[in-house]
């Protein structure tokens, strides 16, 4: 009995053609960046993974009503040179970022967050009670 050979050429190319490694090369932002949002005491909770991403790496901006997250890991020529050459790559390196619609009348002091062990937290507040403004009188001479 002759077995045909199946262009397999090594023992890695059969493990990586496995169905759990038969993911998409390209891995989308709500991939990387993994979220969970949970309502508590008046806020929203927003629980992100961010494996592998220093503090440094992560951005949080707020305009126009839209909280953005941004994280950014990219390797150095001297890393991927002392590594050596990739056969395989699952780890996310690149820019990716989510966005939220969170209103308008939020502002960044509004908004809490940490990071540690890998998950950004972030504390929302639902509503924001409006100050009102006591009515301002004109002097009239």
């Amino acid at each position: 009995m002759v077995l045909a050979n199946r262009g397999y050429n090594s023992l890695f190319d059969n493990m990586f053609r496995d169905p759990f490694y038969g993911r998409s090369q390209e891995r989308t932002e709500t991939q990387v960046m993994r979220t969970d949002i949970y309502e508590k005491d008046g806020n929203y909770l927003i629980e992100m993974d961010l494996p592998g991403y220093s503090k440094s790496d992560i951005q949080a901006d707020l305009k126009d009503g839209y909280l953005t997250i941004t994280a950014h890991n990219n390797e150095t020529d001297e890393e991927k040179k002392a590594k050596g050459k990739c056969i395989h790559k699952e780890r996310y390196t690149g820019t990716c970022s989510r966005q939220f619609y969170v209103g308008e009348d939020l502002t960044q002091e509004d908004i809490k967050a940490a990071f540690n062990d890998g998950v950004l937290k972030l504390i929302v507040p639902k509503e924001i009670k409006k100050v009102e403004e006591e009515p301002k009188f004109i002097t009239i001479e």
